[in-house]
């Protein structure tokens, strides 16, 4: 049995010595976890790093967490995976692990080419209705921070983690708490999960888009592309991100069982990273710390109502990620290093279906996100060419104010910024609370409101506006026997890692339902 310690160290002692001296007996080891300390730095109080480490004494080994898996032989008919993001890739490879070829669906291109057309966006306002930040190869979670932090409780957790370190990740993914990846990372290990997939005969097809699920009898038995073709079988996983609208809505005028779903809308914050590094680590920064983070919260007494950093990227990019030619949403991302010089975050209200939009119309809160997305344009187009991103310092929404000669705002977005009133693209409430949170967050942080700091907007697509409702047991829809929601599009998950981990629940229980095997 290897042995698991914990210590805490001041962050510039050496780890190495501090094993040497008190593990003598030790012959290798590896860090599970080590978590900054830094409450107080901006006080003088030394950062210190609290350490969660496995050791090996002599004749010992690191358990290998690799599965062995049982060749349960081809389906009758293979699968059908709708989507190519995390849900739908993982629910093919588990398929792949068990000897059962698929077929994926993506209605955009390879990771590689997707990049091209998403540059042409970000830098000439050139977009692609099959081929951006949220459609493609990964899915949304190519263009993120890559971070694979989760709360969910699951054994394919661990199985996650091992598959992309399979494919490229660095190999502390697997054993590390919260590992982070970059959005570098995920895209070179994404291209390598398809080429194996496809050596063991999954049928992955790009620029190929479902336009119409095919029913009989109330069960869904196939799905006809965009190009006239009809592909039939009796599992169609559903892994569409929660961007496809088009498959929503076509989902209700089927009438397939699903309910709104409270979500969050508000801007991205964005700050010079020496700022947060400043606040946070005060005359530590600067001294092989990283990039700090944050995280902040607070609940309106009144209202009841959330506001909430989420997302942060240190050292990281605000992108333009909208999915429709006429609306504008952001996001953030960040590369493996964190080594940009700005920082960001979501900063969010939370909306709540029936009382912040129509609670009877089952897709109002799609509605709800277009308005706002689609006020970000034209505020973009009144004043630019429609692709710069609408934007206000931190310190003239507070004040309820531009200053439109300013001078050129320095910012991480290839994009472009467009100097806009916040309040004229969000709803009042969501300007009203971010007022107000922003307040008691400046007494957390010192010099958070800032006339250094950015506001973005808008921050839309923060999950799923509604749910697709399906069994707990089996994972199919409740009711449309043969169709399986599955990862955030479908309200299932929240991030890279709980969509992998759906889509490998899913490929277990297609499995189950075929084979009669149960592992």
């Amino acid at each position: 049995m290897t042995k698991k310690v914990q210590f805490t160290l001041d962050f510039n002692d050496d780890v190495d010595t501090h094993l040497e001296k008190n593990y003598p007996e030790m012959t290798d080891y590896r860090i599970l976890n080590q978590a900054l300390d830094a409450r107080g730095a901006n006080r003088g109080k030394v950062p210190r790093y609290t350490y969660n480490i496995e050791i090996l004494l002599k004749g010992e080994q690191f358990e290998a967490a690799q599965e062995v898996f049982t060749n349960v032989g081809s389906f009758s008919e293979p699968p059908i995976i709708i989507g190519g993001g995390p849900g739908g890739l993982f629910c093919a490879l588990r398929l792949a692990d068990f000897g059962v070829a698929s077929i994926v669906i993506e209605r955009g291109d390879r990771a590689h080419t997707r990049m091209l057309h998403i540059a042409k966006f970000w830098r000439y306002g050139i977009f692609d209705s099959e081929n951006n930040v949220c459609y493609g190869e990964g899915g949304a979670g190519l263009f993120s921070d890559g971070k694979l932090i989760t709360r969910i409780k699951s054994p394919y957790v661990q199985y996650v983690m091992n598959r992309f370190v399979d494919f490229g990740a660095p190999k502390e993914t697997a054993y590390i708490s919260n590992p982070h990846l970059g959005s570098n990372k995920i895209r070179g290990l994404i291209n390598q999960m398809t080429e194996y997939l496809r050596s063991k005969g999954t049928d992955v097809r790009y620029n190929t888009r479902v336009d119409r699920l095919i029913t009989e009898n109330g069960k869904v038995i196939g799905v006809e592309l965009n190009n006239g073709e009809k592909l039939f079988s009796k599992y169609i996983v559903l892994a569409t991100g929660h961007s496809a609208k088009e498959i929503y809505h076509h989902l209700h005028d089927m009438g397939v069982e699903m309910k709104q779903k409270d979500f969050a809308v508000g801007v991205r914050i964005e700050h010079p990273r020496e700022l947060i590094d400043q606040i946070q680590y005060g005359k530590f920064a600067g001294l092989e710390l990283g990039a700090a983070r944050y995280r902040l919260s607070y609940e309106d007494e009144q209202t009841k109502k959330g506001t909430y950093s989420f997302c942060m990227c240190p050292g990281g990019y605000v992108l333009s990620s909208g999915t429709e030619a006429q609306g504008i949403a952001v996001n953030g991302m960040s590369n493996y290093a964190r080594n940009s010089r700005w920082s960001n975050a979501a900063l969010v209200v939370s909306v709540k279906a029936g009382s912040d939009f129509d609670g009877i119309n089952l897709l109002a809160g799609l509605d709800f996100q277009h308005g706002i997305e689609q006020k970000a344009y034209e505020a973009s187009k009144q004043n630019a060419t429609g692709r710069e991103l609408p934007a206000q310092t931190l310190k003239e929404f507070m004040e309820n104010r531009i200053s439109p000669n300013s001078g050129v705002i320095k910012t991480s977005t290839p994009s472009g910024l467009v100097k806009t009133s916040i309040r004229e693209i969000l709803p009042s409430f969501v300007t009203k609370h971010l007022e107000n949170a922003l307040l008691k967050f400046d007494e957390s942080l010192k010099g958070f409101v800032s006339d250094k700091a950015l506001l973005i907007a808008p921050e839309t697509r923060t999950s799923s506006p509604v749910t697709i409702l399906r069994d707990k047991e089996t994972l199919e829809s409740t009711s449309h026997q043969g169709l399986y929601p599955c990862g955030e599009g479908a309200g299932h998950a929240g991030g890279i890692t709980s969509a992998a981990v759906d889509g490998v629940k899913i490929a277990m229980s297609l499995i189950k339902k075929e084979k009669g095997f149960d592992q």
